[in-house]
């Protein structure tokens, strides 16, 4: 299977896995929020859940679950990054964000209610034994909360109003939260859904999360609102270091390739069953958006 195909493939079943969770919810404003919020995007973590489990031997059927789990978490921390108290974006992928086709307080208890659906999920008897649950339960907490994406937005949040811009140790700790921790969470589930040692999928993610990021700022410089479905331009406007203001351009997307490179090397253990997540890992820094 192709890259592409799995892709396709993970983005349907983690929809299908969503749907199935929230139809027993009435239609109020703020189910409909959290269903807004979680259609469409790249899936990009649920693909690597059901991948990193396939490679694994793991069935999609048994890993859905997590995969539709770390999405209802990265769809929460949107909601509240496009807040006007955090980023106050207009646009996520093409559309209105939440708090502008809605409220801020729609928007604020859609990515509560996304959150704890997420916890939810995890409880699925399908990912294996009350151990494995709890594991997967502990470490999306942990990559979630105040060790991570939650500490990465409060770090970014400070630097706003910082003395001096950030230096290149200092963005790369707070992308390691941020935006690292769950891609991390997400390789590294389908190891602990398996019941094998997670470190060779933690190293890959974590290189894989970083070159996330670079691309990210790259976009930010050269990305069209019409590609990205959101704004852009709006770290220089701001004044915010990023890697591209700290490395050039050039120089950002050499390192964003040299991660790219680290990462499929941690994928070595795993032999020919790796490709499709080499393949994941070149596409991050070749997308559009």
């Amino acid at each position: 299977m192709s890259f592409p195909t799995a892709l396709t493939r993970a983005a349907a079943l983690v929809q299908t896995r969503l749907d199935a969770a929230m139809a027993p919810f009435a239609p109020e404003p703020v189910v409909l929020a959290m269903r807004y919020a979680t259609s469409g995007g790249k899936r990009l973590r649920g693909f690597l859940v059901l991948e990193s489990a396939a490679m694994l031997g793991v069935t999609p059927e048994r890993a859905v679950a997590a995969a539709a789990a770390v999405e209802c978490l990265h769809a929460y921390s949107l909601v509240h990054d496009d807040l006007p108290c955090m980023d106050d974006d207009d646009l996520r992928r093409g559309l209105p964000t939440v708090h502008r086709k809605w409220d801020e307080a729609t928007a604020v208890l859609a990515g509560d209610a996304l959150q704890t659906l997420a916890f939810e999920l995890l409880t699925d008897p399908a990912l294996g034994s009350a151990e494995t649950r709890i594991a997967l339960v502990r470490g999306l907490a942990q990559a979630s909360g105040a060790e991570g994406m939650v500490l990465g937005q409060a770090l970014d949040i400070a630097a706003e109003t910082a003395p001096a811009p950030l230096t290149l140790d200092q963005i790369t700790r707070l992308q390691a939260g941020k935006t690292g921790a769950l891609i991390r969470w997400s390789a590294e589930a389908g190891a602990v859904i398996a019941g094998t040692d997670p470190a060779p999928l933690r190293a890959y993610a974590t290189a894989l999360g970083l070159a996330f990021q670079i691309a990210d700022d790259i976009l930010d410089v050269t990305g069209s609102v019409e590609a990205t479905g959101k704004a852009v331009g709006k770290d220089a406007e701001a004044g915010k270091a990023t890697f591209v203001s700290l490395l050039g351009l050039e120089g950002a997307r050499a390192r964003a390739a040299d991660l790219v490179a680290e990462a499929e090397s941690h994928l070595a253990p795993y032999g020919p069953k790796a490709q499709i997540l080499i393949d994941a890992a070149r596409f991050v820094i070749a997308r559009d958006n």
